[in-house]
């Protein structure tokens, strides 16, 4: 009988491709057949480009973080084709091919000038469990069962609707030391394609080791200069060590029980593996991410997994700078920041309470006040707010948000699942996707833009025959709007 790696190497030496039971642990480099599909939008018409399309139990990175690869052709997810695993798939062809090999948790880092992959991985897990549910960096409801939430950051301000019951995945958060693993994507996918993959060594690295005690859970992200990764340190007993004298930790905020501190930041040396801490917050930091542009700088949040007193904040990899990136009011509900040039963060300020709502979060969230998206400025500390949905939307208001990094697009989600284009520099809004409104969907649809600009990549439902399981889509923009051109000159 042929073991798993074996049979996986034969299937590659003839030119075809299997999915390994549940069970097995399939090999790095393994390859999969494609299942793009170009489906019209129902509604809109545009083109949508399903890279995946069967219920395998895909999700997107997180839109905060790279989705592409440096060189423009893969498109890294999760998946339980391989429970645990993450994937990547050629926008071309379609092929698909096993990333990792080990498991990982939480946040997946591509870097910006390089084909390498980052991510942290609790050393000594035990096997992943098909039966069981337990899979780290598994996606959709056992990522966001309330033992996994830590490490992914809850960033819903309900759950979405058909959601997993809470139980599902691993009871209690891993623990133990973090591994910062860096696999060449290059490599691999060279070797995969010529059917000649090596053991998993000859792709992952371990630059360096988070020390148990500091509790990394896999929130991290990747410094643009790619020396350094910066991750939270969960252990309120390691970040009250260096809690200011003059701050006291916050307690639970809402009705998910969650928010207290203290928490913190910590960064790791890509080339000596050295650890350093950053700076703690007396509240439970989540959503970290970096400035793609800017060497440095650090943008994470005051996570609730709903509305926070002070939702988004900044500061610099030396432990300088700390503040609140947007100073909120008590009335407005702001959530999923994101940054999209060197000097501007995409914020939802959502409206998707009725007026005079009192509920466990307060009167906060509502229409009364300017809800919409809106764009502030890092470096003048300005806001603006660039678009909304219009009176009476079904969507009620915009939800997760992200631009282009020209600085030309903005795009949101809203509470249908549906996906809206704003141009930036008219203030046009255009329903761009329906998507098919999958609200029942186990996730959110995440719009992320592409490193040029041209096209979006989400998640949804739309193919799934129950409704829930997502699939992996790019919506490209329209070309009327690519093409346009702008002139200020008053005629």
């Amino acid at each position: 009988m042929l073991n798993s790696r074996t049979a996986t190497h034969v299937a590659q030496v003839l030119g075809f491709s299997f999915l390994l039971t549940a069970s097995a642990v399939a090999q790095i480099g393994t390859r999969f057949p494609s299942e793009k599909k170009i489906i019209a939008d129902p509604i809109t018409g545009i083109p949508l480009e399903f890279l995946t399309s069967t219920p395998a139990g895909d999700s997107k990175i997180y839109q905060t973080h790279h989705q592409w690869t440096s060189d423009g052709k893969w498109v890294i997810f999760r998946s339980n084709r391989v429970r645990g695993q993450a994937m990547a798939v050629n926008e071309e062809t379609g092929d698909i091919v096993q990333v990792t090999e080990n498991g990982y948790t939480g946040m997946l880092c591509l870097a910006e000038h390089s084909m390498n992959l980052y991510f942290a991985r609790i050393q000594n897990l035990p096997p992943v469990d098909a039966n069981s549910g337990t899979a780290y960096g598994a996606p959709a409801a056992v990522r966001d069962a309330p033992a996994t939430v830590a490490a992914r950051g809850a960033e819903t301000a309900v759950p979405p609707a058909g959601a997993a019951p809470a139980a599902a995945g691993r009871r209690g958060p891993p623990s133990g030391p973090a591994e910062i693993v860096r696999v060449d994507l290059g490599k691999l996918f060279a070797d995969s394609a010529a059917g000649k993959v090596g053991p998993a060594t000859d792709y992952e690295h371990v630059c360096g080791v988070i020390p148990t005690e500091m509790g990394a859970v896999g929130d991290v992200a990747l410094d643009p200069t790619e020396d350094f990764v910066y991750a939270r340190v969960g252990s309120k007993e390691y970040a009250a060590q260096h809690l200011a004298p003059d701050l006291k930790a916050e307690g639970p905020y809402g009705p998910r029980n969650m928010g207290a501190g203290p928490t913190g930041l910590a960064s790791i040396n890509l080339h000596t593996g050295e650890v350093k801490f950053i700076v703690a917050v007396p509240f439970q930091i989540g959503h970290v991410q970096t400035n793609p542009w800017v060497p440095g700088e650090i943008v994470f949040c005051w996570e609730t997994g709903g509305k926070a007193p002070q939702r988004t904040w900044t500061v610099r990899s030396d432990g300088t700078g700390l503040r609140p990136l947007y100073p909120e009011a008590p009335f407005e509900w702001i959530t999923h920041e994101a940054v999209i040039t060197k000097d501007e963060v995409a914020i939802a300020i959502i409206g998707h309470q009725k007026v005079d709502t009192k509920n466990a979060w307060g009167i906060a969230g509502t229409q009364e006040h300017p809800t919409g998206l809106g764009i502030v400025n890092l470096r003048t500390r300005e806001m603006r707010i660039v678009g909304q949905l219009p009176f009476g939307d079904p969507g009620r208001s915009v939800w997760h948000v992200n631009g282009s990094s020209d600085g030309r697009w903005a795009v949101a989600d809203d509470f249908k699942y549906r996906l809206w284009l704003i141009d930036r520099h008219t203030s046009e809004m255009l329903l761009l996707a329906d998507l098919g409104h999958m609200t029942t969907a186990q996730d959110h649809i995440h719009p992320t833009f592409s490193a040029d600009g041209t096209k979006v990549e989400v998640e949804c439902a739309m193919l799934s025959e129950n409704k829930r399981s997502m699939n992996i889509c790019v919506v490209p923009l329209p070309p009327s709007w690519l093409k346009r051109t702008y002139t200020d000159k008053i005629e």
